[in-house]
């Protein structure tokens, strides 16, 4: 299958890409490089450099699937420009859409967000309940996913909304909560938890990537939205489980972020998925790859903080 995969290098892109070599596939990888280039050259990889807002340089033509992770990630990034993050996030995906239609492309995986659903004390959050998102990067997230539904009378769409993303990857995230806490307690043996009571599902990357991978493969599935998250847990918890590897110390303070939801994921596990990771496993990750010397601390591994370094979107 020949697939262009948006935001190829990213943090999600870098564990994909090579399994989906490794299932045969040709791959277009496009992305901006903000954060460098993270994918090892082969001979069925396409590698572009190319912002998405960039549509005429888009290649479409002879691609069965587009896979669709490139965007202005996680709400403090967003907050930084605004527009910028509104083109990117909603207007560029939305011609993206109309140019693969216009190619003959088949199938289009959608990289959304569990987040569009806000604050809910539902104890099971499910894909037909209201969406209230908060922040501007929720509320981009939940349009982008109407803007690309609203096509699938001429085109397949999954929309996946996945819990928070934990566990190694080449381009290293260290700002979402399992992968920051336990770099905490290697680095500092101390760990900062923001409020702690606030519950939020997680999902291993090497089960986001088998998503992908799983919606790619399907056929005859119906257009929809479906959730990847499969351990709800508070950060409180999260940064115990760490304390339990790593000796160190838990300091608690104020949070002014007050999302706490809980994902049910019975919607992605009846099409026949099933995860094969967890949270301790993504903890031994992250500490496996600290003590190889693969996760440093670099500014890049911090969306915002790279973003303010190199003057991205600013």
């Amino acid at each position: 299958m020949n697939i262009l995969v948006t935001g190829g290098s990213g943090f999600k892109g870098s564990v994909l890409i090579p399994k989906l070599l490794k299932d045969g596939h040709n791959i277009t990888s496009l992305d901006t490089n903000w954060f460098g280039d993270h994918l090892e050259e082969h001979s069925n990889l396409n590698k572009i450099e190319c912002d998405i807002r960039d549509i005429d340089n888009i290649p479409m033509k002879g691609i069965d699937a587009i896979i669709h992770l490139a965007n202005i990630a996680n709400d403090p990034a967003v907050e930084l420009n605004q527009f910028l993050s509104w083109e990117v996030n909603v207007l560029a995906s939305q011609q993206i859409c109309d140019k693969a239609i216009k190619n003959g492309v088949q199938k289009i995986i959608y990289a959304s967000s569990g987040s569009v659903y806000g604050i809910k004390e539902e104890l099971k959050v499910t894909e037909d309940l209201s969406l209230l998102p908060i922040s501007t990067y929720n509320k981009t997230k939940m349009v982008a996913e109407r803007v690309f539904l609203s096509y699938k009378d001429e085109i397949d769409v999954i929309c996946i909304r996945p819990a928070t993303v934990c566990g190694y990857s080449p381009r290293m995230r260290l700002d979402v909560s399992v992968n920051m806490l336990t770099f905490q307690a290697l680095k500092n043996k101390k760990i900062t938890v923001f409020g702690g009571n606030q519950t939020r599902p997680n999902i291993h990357i090497k089960d986001m990537v088998d998503v992908y991978r799983h919606f790619l493969n399907m056929k005859d599935i119906k257009s929809g939205c479906f959730n990847a998250g499969f351990e709800n847990i508070s950060i409180l918890d999260i940064a115990n489980m760490v304390t339990k590897k790593i000796n160190s110390e838990i300091v608690i303070t104020e949070s002014n972020d007050p999302r706490s939801y809980r994902q049910d994921s019975s919607k992605l596990l009846n099409t026949g998925f099933t995860p094969r990771y967890s949270v301790e496993d993504a903890i031994n990750d992250v500490i496996e790859a600290y003590n190889a010397g693969k996760v440093k601390g670099s500014d890049e591994s911090y969306t915002v903080k790279w973003m303010k370094k190199n003057r991205i979107g600013l």
